[in-house]
């Protein structure tokens, strides 16, 4: 059964609905492993119109929303791409959005279904800010475009253009054309494949509900240390100057005899206590890739050595270093 707002990308050959989080669109088109190279060669594009969208325009809208990010947006010249978080007053991650400023609207997507909380609380926030803030998700659709791509920009579309690729903010309404023109058309397990290997933090994956920035590396590329006036900063300013986040991301390469990757949630444990040895973390993401087989990333507790050998499950773990202990 498809799901209620599902890609019309889904209807083309081969597409494969994803799972959650990424209910709506295509997990892949038949050949994981050649789309990955696609992308990771710069062809093809991801269909992401599952993300949420939103505007926010009016002539404060970049010190309004300096005051509520993690990000220094204050003076965001126009075209510029970012990132930031919104945090609980104690630090902790609620929101991860993906911005830029057309120089007269500020756009960002975030998560699948993100939005309306996101709004909820960017309207709880005006006060007397002259900013307008929409859900514009049913009338843009998030599409993803690799580094390296040649594939020309629609005129008129807004870009968020990174080291990683292209976000469009697409008409909805010009999705199916675009793809007839663009292809091929790449999943998600694909993009997240790239991610994963790229050590790139997900909100909701990476993520719980007392994850700190300082955990995840997102310190430098989501959370600007220079600047103060928003909600969590004083945790955010107290770990960086005074202590060490309890836990830590790393990156595993996993066993590759392994049928079935662990998935998100899986017990991390050293490898010498077993299976039955105490719990040192879990899997976020899980992944295979192209190149370098089964993957993932894992939260573990800051303590874990750097050079000790773990079990995901009952699989075998090497890990690599993403956040210093």
């Amino acid at each position: 059964m498809l799901h209620p707002n599902a890609s019309p990308l889904l209807s083309l050959p081969g597409a494969v609905p994803a799972e959650a989080p990424d209910e709506g669109v295509a997990a892949h088109y038949g050949d994981l492993f050649r789309e990955q190279r696609a992308l990771a060669g710069g062809t093809g594009f991801v269909d992401l119109s599952h993300r949420g969208v939103v505007t926010v325009s009016g002539p404060e809208r970049l010190s309004w929303l300096h005051l509520l990010l993690t990000q220094h947006v204050g003076e965001l010249p126009p075209g510029q791409a970012t990132e930031a978080l919104i945090l609980s007053a104690h630090g902790h991650i609620e929101h991860a959005v993906y911005l830029v400023d057309d120089g007269a609207t500020t756009w960002l997507h975030t998560e699948p279904g993100g939005q309306e909380a996101l709004i909820a609380y960017l309207e709880s926030m005006k006060f007397f800010y002259r900013v307008e803030v929409a859900d514009r998700t049913a009338e843009f659709a998030v599409v993803h475009l690799p580094a390296g791509s040649i594939t020309k920009t629609p005129d008129g579309t807004v870009v968020r253009e990174t080291p990683h690729g292209r976000d469009l903010f697409l008409p909805r309404a010009d999705l199916e054309s675009f793809a007839a023109e663009h292809g091929p058309a790449v999943g998600v397990l694909a993009l997240e494949a790239l991610r994963v290997e790229a050590h790139r933090p997900r909100l909701g994956l990476e993520t719980d509900h007392r994850t700190i920035p300082h955990e995840l590396g997102w310190i430098g590329t989501a959370v600007h240390l220079e600047k103060g006036c928003y909600r969590g900063q004083e945790t955010v300013a107290r770990v960086h100057n005074l202590g060490k986040p309890p836990r830590r991301l790393v990156f595993l390469h996993l066993d590759g005899s392994e049928v079935h990757l662990p998935p998100h949630g899986t017990p991390v444990r050293l490898a010498a206590d077993g299976e039955e040895g105490r719990q040192l973390g879990f899997i976020t993401t899980s992944a295979r890739h192209h190149e370098l087989g089964p993957i993932a990333l894992a939260l573990v507790k800051r303590n874990v050595p750097v050079d000790a050998e773990l079990m995901a499950g009952g699989t075998a773990a090497a890990q690599e270093v993403v956040v210093e202990p």
